[in-house]
This record gives C-alpha cells, structure tokens and sequence, in this order.
C-alpha cells in the first residue's frame, strides 16, 4: 500500500504515526478485550482517555483554568447557532468580521437570533486581505465578536489577534488550532472541527470561559446549551468516542514533536517552501496579499487555465491529492496542515517547478 499526499481542506491528513498506533490498538485498547469503539462512556477506561486527552490539550494550549473545554458533536457549524443562543444574554446584537465563506455562513446563522452588525468585511476585494483594524465599526455594546482567523477557501489569515475590549472575542479557528502557539486569555471562547488539525470528522472542540456559562437563552436546546457539557464534562450523552481517543494520540504525537512551537516551525517552513515556488515566477500567482496570506490553506493559479485539468491529473500520478481549489476561487488550493510531512511539500514544490518548465 502507498499513501498519498492528501492536500484536502478536510477531512484532512491525520498523522501516520497516529493510524498505525490506532490500527494497533483497533480490536483491544488497553487489554480491556474489546475497542475503543466499543468501550462505555462512563466507564473507568475510557475515562481515563479522555481525562488524558483534555490535560495533553491544555498543556499543548496553556488552557488556563477558567476555562472549560468540550469534546462535542454537530461540527463547528453548530456553533453558529449556539454561540447567539448561549453568549447573547440579555443584549440583542453582535459584531461579525466577514473575510470569508465562513464568516458568512455563521452571520447568516446569527442573523436568525439577533441584530449583526458586520464590523469589517473584505469582500470588496475578493477575501484577499484582512480588513484593517482601524477601519473597524465595533459596537461597544454587543454581545460579542466572532470573527474567523484563517478562512480556508480564499487562503486569507489574521496575523493580529483583535482587541475587543471588555467585549467577549470568539474565533472559529477550525483550520488553524494546534498549528502554533496562541494566547487563549485573549479569547472568550474558541471553537474547531476537528478534521484539520485535531483528528477524524464528527468531534468539535469548544473552549470557552466559565464565566460565559449560565447565560443561555430560555429557547436553546439542551444539546446546544454549553453550561449542559461543562457540567457533565461533555458527557451529557453518548460523545464521539472514537473521534476523542483519536484527537487525543494526535495531541500526544504534537507533544512528541516538541509542542506547538516545534510545530509552529515545521509548519512556517512548509509556507515558506510552497509561497516561494508560487513567487518565483509568472506561470503561478496567489491572489492574496502576502502580510495576511494563510500558513494552512495556500490557492494558486495557473497562467494558463486550459492546463488546470492536465496539472491535476499529473500530480495524482505523482501521489499529490486533491489539489483542486474551491470552485468559487478556481485553480488549486493546497491545504498543508499539521499532518502534511515536509516530504509531501518538496514534492509538490518538486512537480510544480517540471510542470511550469515543461508548459512554459
């Protein structure tokens, strides 16, 4: 068997050393006589798992301890609606950054329960840049502010974190946690997929401020309501088991590569090899302005579209996957997360430079 280089925005790439530790351990975890999969929730084994996950991810994150993490369901496109239902409280709007086909999706959700008012917005430009923080309207008085640091369509990223204020900050950073260092005190709460960085599709990661507990709205579900998965440490009901105890060997495999600075480093690298290849001459181009171009999500054009179809097809000969951009930005789109080896970057940037010479 070969594996490929998956450049997918996700589910992405999930470290090798990861699957053949869980293929290990597929039909008998801890000689308990049965697989994770099959192991109850409540019960002292798998406990002992996902006490072991959430400890390893507050040690990669230095999660302080006002800070609840949740292992939930529903992916981060559930916390469109949640985060209005559980943060509004007793005010009717919120401020939203829009950078994106995220940032739209989760004010269009918003919009179902309160006044947005969108702050900043970079579709003027086709979300190649960030809007300057100068130019931004904040509403003193709102709930809070969502904003998405890393959009992973147009390759757009934040190198700034906002300040808000007294006003709580909330960052979907599904394509960007765990590929760095960051100061989780700036945020009031933070949410991620998990099928970028984290591990398997059908896990959400929620770490929110205990003080923003208890504010729910009367006509939020119980699944939906946050202080329901602080409580019962995001047991309420059956979680994503699975998916848990995958996260967890993938935050084991990060503290092993020296945490989030070693990843951080290996991480810049990657950019740095692809962007240059992009850079060096004509026959590619990224649109995005270099200050906010994105470390994870990196779009790319051929001078000649006709060859889009003939780029794709040889690069799968050569074991790069899925390389094919969004179809609202065209081209290509390399998603190079934590799990993507540099070896997979050299070889893409390897196959460019033959097939840019070979087409030139």
């Amino acid at each position: 068997m070969s594996r490929v280089f998956n450049f997918s925005a996700g589910p992405a790439m999930i470290p090798e050393a990861v699957i053949k530790k869980a293929s290990e351990e597929m039909l008998e975890w801890n000689n308990e006589g049965m697989s994770v999969m099959e192991i109850s929730h409540r019960g002292k084994a798998f406990m002992s798992i996902a006490s072991k996950a959430e400890a390893n991810l507050r040690t990669l994150m230095s999660i302080p301890d006002n800070y609840k993490v949740l292992f939930l369901q529903g992916g981060a496109s559930q916390q469109f609606s949640a985060i209005p239902l559980n943060l509004l409280g007793d005010k009717t709007s919120a401020d939203y950054v829009n950078t994106g086909m995220w940032s739209k999706k989760a004010i269009a959700e918003a919009k179902k329960y309160c006044t947005v008012n969108v702050v900043a917005s970079s579709e003027d430009s086709g979300f190649t840049t960030i809007p300057d923080f100068s130019s931004w309207t904040l509403n003193p008085d709102a709930a809070y502010v969502h904003y998405t640091p890393n959009e992973t369509i147009g390759g757009v990223e934040f190198d700034y974190i906002p300040d808000t204020g007294n006003v709580p900050l909330i960052a979907d950073l599904s394509s960007t946690i765990l590929s760095r260092p960051i100061d989780v005190s700036k945020f009031a709460m933070i949410y991620a997929g998990a099928q970028k960085n984290v591990g398997p599709a059908g896990l959400t990661l929620v770490i929110i401020r205990e003080d923003l507990l208890g504010n729910a709205s009367a006509m939020t579900p119980t699944m939906l309501n946050y202080k329901t998965h602080a409580e019962t440490d995001s047991m309420y009901n059956t979680p994503p088991t699975y998916s848990w105890y995958l996260a967890g060997l993938v935050f084991e495999w990060l503290l092993e590569k020296g945490g989030l600075e070693g990843i951080s480093a290996i991480n810049k690298s990657k950019a740095e090899k692809l962007y240059a290849a992009i850079d060096k001459g004509d026959f590619y181009a990224n649109p995005v302005e270099i200050r906010y171009r994105s470390w994870m999500n990196i779009p790319f054009t051929l001078k000649d579209a006709s060859l889009d179809a003939e780029f794709l097809e040889q690069a799968a000969k050569k074991g790069l996957a899925t390389l094919k951009g969004h179809r609202s930005v065209g081209g290509m789109r390399a998603s190079i997360y934590n799990a993507m080896p540099e070896e997979g970057i050299d070889t893409l940037v390897e196959f460019m430079n033959e097939f840019a010479q070979a087409n030139s």
